[in-house]
């Protein structure tokens, strides 16, 4: 029914360009006055909905046989897009709808974003069929012989990732520039293939830097550090807390080529610079190396001290991960939930500390924010409003005095209160 149904919409739609068809509206034939019987969202681990399409069916703003269903890409496009060496072109399932003729269409979308739709899938719901199939958009890869690793190019280009770009729906950049991580050494802990691509990428742990810890591309890292610096190259930074005579840390800050010394002044910009200068705390005072006039040679040290950057706060901005509910409004955490995170002294920190996101995790579940309900109409006759629940998915690692996304699942149901008992729709 599904092919002879697609036959009669696209007459004469073959001629279109690629582009045309995927801008195309054309209504579905409703003969059959199908009718949604029921609707859900798909609960399961988002990798386990990654799907592809086959080409045997289009892609619609409604299940297909439903009045008023439009198609959003046709067949040939979707034949296109099943026969893609591309990750982008891969989808993500969020949504189920049954008809009253037994038929289950799913909402997608690429993991680009560039298509979203209902497209058919079989006839048995929670199981992808039809137009689409599970898809595995990574696989295992085999381990680098050398697992200590370090940037290959530091920079803007092949930066870490929480997944390897395009295999996950919303993957997204942990870190924009590694410059300041040149000398880093990173472990690798596991490697994939990209399935269309064949491209391995690692997963690498910054001990000294976690919020770099992410997916890298294999060929941006490499085993030797050839090109990071070394104590005998430059000058070794010893950084002393001031208030409490500690050692904070040390780095190695390498001479630009041709010099042979740096001055005072010079070495003191280069101890202030991000990724030497510990994170949290700020050169004691200025002069702190010395006079002026004083210089310093290759393979030397120096202490350098160092002052507790004053507290400032980790804003965490709640954010829906999935959009396939029709929540507009702000999202806050309710009234308690707020109180004990402004009291919880972990989120008020010395300004540029990093915040692990595991530790994040561990207090916003302390406080209860790791799922809250936020309902938002006026109460019926029974006492239910429309209300939405919020179950915490992931946190990135955060810096103080800056804010970090925490993304939720949203699920829509009533609840008589945001503290009552919340019941998911159907």
């Amino acid at each position: 029914m599904q092919s002879s149904l697609a036959k009669s919409l696209y007459i004469g739609l073959a001629a279109l360009s690629f582009g045309a068809v995927a801008t195309v509206s054309t209504t579905a034939n409703a003969a059959s006055k199908a009718k949604v019987t029921s609707s859900a969202t798909l609960k399961t681990a988002a990798d386990t909905r990654n799907v592809a399409v086959n080409g045997s069916n289009a892609l619609y703003s409604k299940p297909g046989t439903v009045k008023g269903a439009k198609v959003v890409a046709s067949k040939a496009t979707m034949k296109t897009l099943a026969n893609s060496k591309k990750s982008a072109d891969y989808f993500r399932a969020y949504y189920q709808k049954v008809t009253n003729k037994g038929s289950v269409y799913y909402k997608i979308v690429s993991m680009n974003g560039k298509y979203r739709g209902y497209i058919y899938g079989g006839k048995t719901a929670g199981t992808f069929a039809g137009g689409i199939a599970s898809a595995n958009t990574t696989t295992k890869a085999a381990m680098p012989a050398n697992t200590t690793v370090y940037f290959a190019k530091p920079g803007k280009s092949n930066v870490t990732w929480d997944a390897p770009q395009y295999t996950q729906y919303k993957a997204s950049k942990q870190i924009k520039d590694t410059t300041a991580y040149a000398s880093d050494p990173l472990t690798v802990t596991d490697a994939v293939t990209k399935t269309r691509e064949g491209s391995t990428y690692y997963y690498v742990q910054d001990a000294k830097n976690p919020a770099i810890n992410g997916w890298i591309y294999a060929g941006a890292v490499t085993s030797s550090k050839t090109d990071t610096a070394k104590a005998e190259n430059g000058i070794t930074f010893n950084y002393i807390n001031k208030a409490t005579g500690a050692k904070v840390s040390s780095a190695v800050y390498e001479f630009p080529a041709g010099k042979t010394t740096i001055t005072s002044a010079e070495a003191q910009k280069a101890a202030a610079i991000e990724g030497y200068l510990p994170a949290g705390y700020s050169l004691a005072s200025v002069g702190v190396l010395g006079s002026s006039d004083a210089t310093f040679a290759k393979n030397s040290s120096v202490t350098v001290y160092v002052v507790a950057n004053a507290a400032a706060t980790l804003t965490v901005t709640p954010t829906a991960y999935n959009n396939d509910v029709d929540f507009n409004g702000t999202i806050a955490y309710p009234a308690a939930v707020q109180a004990k995170l402004s009291a919880d002294t972990f989120f008020s920190q010395p300004k540029g500390s990093l915040a692990s996101a595991a530790d994040i995790k561990t207090h916003l579940t302390a406080a209860g924010a790791d799922q809250f309900v936020i309902a938002t109409s006026t109460a019926d006759n029974s006492g239910a409003q429309t209300a939405y629940q919020f179950t915490l998915k992931s946190v990135g690692d955060g810096i103080y005095g800056s804010q970090v996304k925490a993304y939720y699942t949203v699920v829509k149901g009533t609840a008589t209160s945001s503290t009552g008992t919340f019941t998911p729709a159907n």
